[in-house]
């Protein structure tokens, strides 16, 4: 009976929600503290009941219960229990509850987190959570329960899809979800803001590191989904422009923008309708991800093969949320005025332009992405919008983002004067010209130019570092004097950094890289870029659910060599044949092997790549992702730090209005 147990604890959570809703508005309508002081009980409630049945359901796949449908669809006897764990998202009903879980977690952390918010504004932002929770728990217990028995029970699974048996989907689900689910909270924050007719330095204070803690997840989610899809699919790509991919991909470029605007909230009370604007787009985005991986209206490896008719449910909810949201902002919008004015040369214009600019990109991708659907559901035909499309309109709008990104920090806030800036940036932007000239005279103007903006914000950024730590000595003081920057300043700089070493690694992988398709048979050899690569043998295994055919490929340059032992696997449970790359990673390149198909005279179709600079691809992803956590982590936004600026804040009104002459 335990998985009727899960089952019930999923029902009960749902009428919690329901109640985090409810009684939480009436008793903001009705002024009812005692029913506003259950913000924190109820969704401590929900998130315990919802995290019970998610343990049931990982309990039903390491059990391999199979009298239950979702538990036989994606699981096996011979499959691994790592992999039985993570079978539990692998499907669609079984990932859905991992994301109300995830809401839920986030909820519970605002409750809990949150020690700063007035009573009242808390209880707005749980009971919109709440509302969403409500929402996609009806969804699961109606259309897509994870929980349904099935009659007659079999006694072997289907097996988990052998695409999902590999670590780093583990690991990728869970990350994106965090990201995708994490804007809720800005989304929350920002409805709540629209009630009340305030959003204030301290409102952006406090919903700063919850953006930036989502932004991390879903930076870090879309990173292990790019790098398992290098090394797992055995093409050697690491973005396709798959409209799976651009649903991620998405809220991620508003989320970014929202990250800056909220810095010119905070520092100057500022772009405060751009900002509740861009946390309303950035959730409603991860929404409509959902819709488009889960409503069957793609054929993509990343989605779920689900029936249609369930995203009708997530558009009609898409619909209601977003579309409430918008027209909550248009009623309140006016009554939130910023009134800080900045100068065209300033800080706030160097971020509205990175804001609009990174805006106009999401509306190029989503238009790319879109487009090919609405012209199928009218029946005009169907058309393919493909890498071309996106690296014809990404490109050219997010070249001048990058050459902000290194001159901002340089521009003084309200009003800058562009003969008071560094001269460092000059020598910067010599040497950055210089070299995007030298390397597009020697291999390709795309290669010099990504990575002559790299060197540009690799320069600038490191000018930053030199300028906060040390301060020259005054007239007064004859020597100059150290200083200890805060995180939330190495932050932004690791972020930057982690960019510009982002650029130059996808330059010189688009521009350089090399690839060669052969038909060998062991003992034969071919050369490539310098490389020989060597079939020595091939050799039959065993697996725990698979058997493959693995080949021994030694390759040499020069004095150094190499074994690489790409396999060919089938899936038994499944008979579906899966392609198993080697790869030998390096700073400097990436030697990429993928094995093919075997032929009737006992040779094998043969994919070898070299790329140069793969790695800085990904150190670059890690690196923004770490910016993002250090920011997160400023001390600043910490609770009791909060609590004590409102405190000052308070009393230096106070102060302000007493000794203010009367009109």
């Amino acid at each position: 009976m335990i998985i009727e147990l899960g089952h019930f604890a999923l029902i009960l959570a749902l009428v919690f929600s329901a109640l985090q809703t409810i009684v939480l508005s009436l008793g903001i309508v009705k002024q009812q503290p005692a029913w506003i002081a259950l913000a924190r009980p109820l969704a401590s409630s929900q998130f315990l009941l919802i995290l019970f049945s998610f343990a049931v359901l990982i309990a039903g796949f390491v059990d391999g219960d199979f009298s239950v449908a979702y538990v036989a669809t994606h699981s096996n006897t011979r499959l691994p229990v790592f992999y039985k764990i993570a079978a539990s998202w692998g499907g669609h009903e079984g990932s859905l509850l991992l994301w109300v879980l995830i809401l839920a977690g986030w909820g519970v952390a605002v409750a809990l987190r949150s020690r700063a918010l007035t009573a009242i504004f808390l209880a707005r932002v749980l009971a919109f959570m709440g509302a969403i929770s409500t929402g996609f728990i009806s969804f699961i217990l109606f259309t897509s329960n994870p929980f349904t028995r099935a009659f007659p029970a079999v006694t072997e699974g289907r097996d988990l899809n052998p695409l999902l048996q590999d670590p780093g989907m583990i690991f990728h689900p869970p990350l994106l979800y965090m990201g995708y689910v994490g804007f809720s909270v800005a989304f929350a924050f920002a409805l709540a803001a629209l009630i009340e007719g305030k959003v204030e330095r301290d409102w952006a204070r406090q919903v700063r590191p919850w953006t930036l803690a989502a932004w991390t997840f879903l930076t870090l989610g879309i990173f292990l989904g790019s790098f398992w899809a290098y090394y797992e699919l055995g093409w050697g790509g690491w973005w396709f422009w798959d409209a799976v991919e651009n649903a991620s991909f998405l809220p991620w470029l508003v989320g970014t923008a929202l990250l800056h605007t909220l810095i010119v909230s905070e520092k100057r009370d500022g772009f405060k309708s751009w900002t509740i604007l861009l946390a309303i787009l950035a959730f409603s985005l991860s929404l409509l991800g959902t819709f488009l991986v889960r409503s069957g209206v793609l054929t993509s490896v990343h989605a779920f093969a689900s029936d249609p008719k369930r995203g009708v449910f997530i558009l009609i909810f898409l619909a209601l949320v977003s579309g409430g949201a918008l027209a909550l902002y248009a009623w309140r919008a006016p009554h939130i005025r910023s009134t800080a004015g900045f100068a065209p040369v300033s800080k706030e214009t160097a971020l509205l332009l990175n804001n609009v600019l990174l805006l106009v990109v999401a509306a190029t991708v989503l238009l790319g992405t879109l487009y090919p659907l609405f012209l199928d559901a009218l029946q005009l035909g169907k058309i393919s919008v493909g890498p071309p499309y996106f690296e014809a309109t990404f490109v050219p709008l997010i070249l001048p983002v990058l050459f902000l990104m290194a001159l901002a920090p340089y521009l003084a806030w309200k009003q800058a004067k562009l003969k008071n800036l560094d001269s460092f940036l000059l020598i910067a932007l010599t040497l950055a010209v210089s070299a995007a000239a030298l390397l597009s005279y020697r291999y390709s103007f795309m290669f010099g130019l990504g990575t002559g903006l790299g060197v540009w914000i690799l320069l600038a950024t490191a000018g930053q570092v030199g300028k906060r730590i040390y301060r020259p000595a005054s007239d007064t003081n004859g020597w100059g004097s150290w200083h200890a920057p805060s995180l939330g300043f190495w932050g932004m700089v690791i972020a930057h950094a982690g960019v510009a070493i982002f650029t130059i690694g996808v330059s010189a992988v688009k521009s350089l890289e090399t690839s060669e398709d052969y038909h060998l048979r062991p003992g034969a050899h071919v050369q490539l870029a310098g490389y020989e690569v060597f079939f020595k043998s091939l050799e039959k295994i065993d697996g725990p659910n698979y058997v493959a055919a693995r080949g021994y490929f030694v390759v040499s340059k020069a004095d150094a060599t190499v074994q690489l032992e790409p396999e060919r696997r089938i899936y038994t449970a499944q008979n579906m044949p899966m392609t198993e790359a080697a790869i030998d990673r390096g700073w400097l390149r990436d030697v990429y092997i993928s094995l093919g198909e075997a032929s009737k005279d006992q040779g094998w179709m043969l994919r070898v790549q070299i790329k140069p600079f793969m790695s800085w691809i990904w150190a670059g992803c890690l690196a923004i992702a770490l910016g993002g956590l250090l920011a997160a982590l400023e001390r600043r936004y910490k609770p009791a730090t909060v609590i004590a600026a409102q405190q000052v804040h308070a009393a230096t009104s106070a102060e302000n209005f007493q000794n203010a002459e009367p009109a």
